[in-house]
């Protein structure tokens, strides 16, 4: 810190992130409706009043912690996927590495199940999470189907709906994971279900060698 700086200073200036970062844990664990900004507060260590004087409601703090703590890391892969220069095939396995590990280490899926199970009352959360995370990675993996389609590499259909069939596991399988595996049932391994279903899926996608020929 510089000299003269006032310690107080510094504090004042993170609380916006520690507050985020609380909503994050406190969303994950007890859901949108049932989550209290007096937890929150008490989780960031803050007053409820510090709490208000960044954000007004709950809701403009699950923007915060969707815009600041989720859509960075999903717009750098959308980034990525726009610009690789790699072979479909090669990408969307390597995309769906990383997607397992993302779902697997992080909140990602806990706040996906949350949206998913509250937005029918809180629809603000369904909106967010479409704008910032739903549509950059629907728009990215579409425009490389697009793509591998321009280059021969995948047959003819609809980009979006052959992510949707990308998709589909990856939601059935965070879903496993975040409903029923803490009651105890035996759970998946998204990472494997991930890689066997990027084999799978890309059986039926890409344009075999005689077929280019033809």
């Amino acid at each position: 810190m510089p000299p003269g700086q006032p310690k107080w200073r510094r504090r004042s200036e993170a609380r916006p992130g520690e507050i985020i970062a609380a909503a994050l844990e406190v969303f994950s664990e007890k859901g949108f409706a049932a989550a209290r900004l007096d937890d929150i507060a008490a989780r960031a260590g803050v007053s409820k009043g510090a709490l208000y004087l960044y954000f007004e409601t709950k809701q403009d703090l699950f923007r915060a912690v969707v815009r600041e703590t989720i859509a960075p890391s999903l717009a750098a892969m959308a980034g990525f996927i726009g610009q690789s220069p790699l072979p479909f095939g090669d990408l969307i396995r390597l995309v769906f590495a990383r997607i397992g590990e993302v779902m697997t280490e992080g909140r990602l899926g806990a706040v996906a199940k949350m949206v998913i199970g509250e937005s029918r009352n809180f629809p603000e959360l369904a909106k967010v999470w479409h704008e910032d995370v739903v549509s950059l990675m629907l728009g990215a993996m579409s425009g490389a189907v697009a793509a591998a389609q321009a280059r021969g590499e995948v047959r003819p259909g609809d980009p979006q709906l052959y992510v949707f069939s990308l998709a589909g596991p990856l939601l059935l399988g965070v879903l496993w994971r975040e409903v029923f595996a803490p009651v105890g049932v035996k759970p998946v391994n998204l990472k494997a279900l991930l890689a066997q279903h990027a084999e799978v899926v890309l059986r039926g996608m890409l344009v075999e060698a005689g077929e280019a020929r033809a």
